[in-house]
């Protein structure tokens, strides 16, 4: 193909996009729109009720309250997720994680040598189950700013039996929650 068959190609291309150009042009010009001051078909639209406000709707449940019936096995199964990040052992190493080992009643942010972040060191205190619960419920909404990527255990039930689990990885389990 010369450069004579490229220049014929690349013209008719050009041609047929100024073509199209010119029609729209010349249909915007006998074709005028406008926008009427009142509608033409009125429409009823019926009213919504609002919804309901906060209080009616029902409260997420606790795991905290169900730790009594929860199961060690079932924990056990849940606490595989945690594994892929954190040791259970005793006097077991870090990973990505810090070693969960008498997690209950533990200062937070307070296994020596690994490195939290300022999001946990800045929420103070003991992890209670209360706590627990709602980090494991979802991490980035308790602490935000944490460096922990996991998105959460969503059921209280699994919550549950993964506290009863945490519960019982310590020299001296700390006593159930009323």
């Amino acid at each position: 193909m010369d450069f004579f068959e490229v220049n014929k190609f690349l013209g008719a291309a050009l041609g047929a996009a100024l073509l199209v150009m010119l029609i729209s042009e010349v249909g915007n010009f006998v074709v005028h729109s406008s926008v009427p001051e009142k509608a033409a078909i009125a429409v009823e639209v019926a009213e919504t009720k609002a919804p309901a406000p906060a209080e009616d709707k029902p409260k997420a449940v606790s795991a905290v309250a169900m730790m009594a019936a929860a199961s060690m096995d079932s924990g056990k199964k849940v606490a595989k997720k945690c594994v892929a990040c954190h040791t259970m052992a005793k006097g077991g190493k870090k990973k990505i994680g810090p070693n969960l080992w008498n997690i209950v009643g533990r200062a937070k942010a307070s296994v020596d040598g690994f490195k939290f972040s300022s999001a946990l060191k800045d929420l103070g205190g003991d992890w209670n189950y209360a706590d627990l619960d709602a980090f494991l419920a979802s991490p980035k909404t308790f602490a935000k700013g944490t460096k922990m990527s996991f998105a959460g255990v969503k059921k209280p039930a699994d919550r549950a039996a993964l506290l009863a689990y945490l519960r019982m990885q310590s020299d001296s389990p700390p006593a159930m929650p009323n």
